[in-house]
């Protein structure tokens, strides 16, 4: 019969005792005071009571969601450009901060009207699907608009990363933010903040939530200066989303899409038929990886007849028709696709080399490498340092004897390219146009350890190549040579 009343800064929310209770301070950074009130001292007061609590309570499931967790903790990096360091800040809810109105952030955030909007889901697939949209959607922004990525996140705290986008309206037009507010409202799991300065000079972030047609402040904090944390922000949220080292991770993925994505089913059930205990045999296994005509399909032809081998792919035949799918789905369902493709082929390696050495073309490293590249946005220096968790082999799938990095300079792997004349992946068109992400592959296939990659210089004839591949899995591999 009592209704809790709780004040957050700037607004009052009302509950039913028994139906909600907050304890101490709040997720995103304010404090509680809870004071019992009577359901209702007046005739009307019992409806405004009840109109109170469907809002508020609205607002709180909203509240506890991932996307408004611990939002005040929280460092924001804007990406203003692929070849830049991110901007980094702070809030504070007091404009005490370090702050210097000459930095590169103080002028981007001042030089026009700003707003941003971040998107996190407690479903990851669900959250992947939500950014695509967003993304797709702020493209249509008028040419005056600017759209920048956004994070924001808790530093070296794993799987903390929420994503989104600052935007930014030179003419200060009342449109944008009426776009924005109808593109919040029609997906739950996005929040819209605005910025605006004081007469002190300050930046002011103030989080927005809107819910049941009604749109109220929930925070407000002031901007202030951020150090760039140790690891790009980027990586926090790559392990279990992108990068699978466990053979149930991607499974479950894919579990949980079959509904989105039928053809999931299919390969659940060929992923279902593998022996998970298998072993490799006495036979040498040799991955071949690289980019994208590198000359990996005349090398492992070639080493297939010179040793006697079998040879086998990744993502192997029996699922490889769907690649075009998957290719179109959002990054956790692309990359399980490619992961679970891993662990069938290494079914396939298991029970083959006990009969004959094995060729892969492409494995794990492929799968990982292009994957990181992707996600880690800007420069190569901001891929995991040396030694990272992401660069190792997991620990339940067959690892091959030896890896064989194919390389060549990059104006003879667009001759080859421009030759092959083949469908490429969105990936592989990417590598041509941008010699960053091209850099950035390249960079990470270098650091992946145990097994790490042998790099062949394969710029020269296929020949001399062949020649060099079999010196090294001579000296690495006991393989008869016909």
């Amino acid at each position: 019969g009592q209704l809790w009343r709780f004040h957050f800064p700037n607004v009052t929310f009302v509950f039913p005792k028994a139906a909600f209770r907050f304890r101490g301070p709040d997720s995103f950074g304010a404090t509680f005071h809870e004071t019992p009130i009577p359901w209702a001292t007046e005739p009307r007061g019992r409806l405004s009571a009840t109109m109170n609590v469907r809002c508020s309570l609205e607002m709180a499931q909203s509240l506890r969601s991932a996307l408004y967790k611990e939002w005040a903790k929280r460092v924001f990096a804007i990406e203003c450009s692929t070849n830049s360091e991110p901007l980094y800040f702070a809030l504070n809810p007091t404009p005490q901060g370090p702050w210097d109105e000459n930095s590169c952030l103080h002028q981007l955030l001042t030089r026009a009207q700003t707003y941003s909007v971040c998107i996190a889901s407690d479903n990851r697939i669900a959250g992947a699907e939500s950014y695509i949209r967003l993304r797709d959607q702020l493209s249509g922004l008028p040419e005056r608009c600017r759209v920048m990525e956004l994070m924001a996140f808790s530093p070296n705290q794993q799987g903390s990363l929420i994503k989104g986008f600052l935007i930014q309206d030179d003419e200060h037009l009342k449109e944008t933010e009426r776009v924005l507010q109808e593109l919040v409202r029609a997906d739950e799991q996005t929040a819209l903040c605005s910025y605006t300065r004081d007469d002190g000079g300050r930046i002011w972030q103030r989080l927005r939530l809107l819910t049941a047609g009604q749109e109220r402040e929930v925070s407000c904090n002031c901007i202030c200066w951020a150090d760039r944390p140790q690891l790009h922000p980027s990586v926090l949220n790559i392990k279990n989303s992108v990068i699978f080292c466990k053979y149930e991770d991607a499974y479950g993925v894919l579990e949980e899409c079959v509904g989105l994505v039928p053809k999931a089913k299919d390969i659940l059930q060929l992923a279902d038929q593998c022996d998970r205990t298998c072993k490799k045999g006495p036979f040498p296994v040799i991955a071949i990886e690289g980019l994208d005509a590198t000359g990996k399909s005349t090398l492992t032809e070639a080493l297939r007849n010179s040793i006697q081998a079998t040879l086998l792919k990744s993502p192997p035949d029996c699922i490889g028709h769907l690649r075009e799918t998957f290719d179109a789905k959002p990054p956790p369902i692309r990359r399980a696709f490619y992961a679970l493709g891993n662990y069938i082929t290494a079914s396939t390696i298991a029970s083959v080399s006990e009969k004959s050495p094995v060729i892969v073309d492409r494995f794990w490293h492929s799968t990982a490498a292009y994957a990181i590249a992707t996600e880690i946005s800007g420069k190569v220096d901001n891929l995991p340092p040396l030694h990272h968790e992401l660069y190792q082999w997991p620990q339940d799938l067959v690892q091959p004897d030896l890896v064989l990095l194919l390389t060549v300079d990059a104006e003879e792997r667009v001759r080859r390219l421009e030759q092959r004349g083949e469908m490429r992946t969105k990936e592989e068109i990417e590598l041509e146009a941008n010699s960053l992400f091209r850099q950035k592959v390249e960079a990470t296939y270098r650091r992946m350890e145990n097994p790490a990659c042998v790099v062949v210089d394969a710029s020269v004839s296929k020949e001399e190549v062949l020649r060099n591949a079999l010196l090294v899995i001579k000296k690495h591999c006991d393989c008869e040579q016909t």
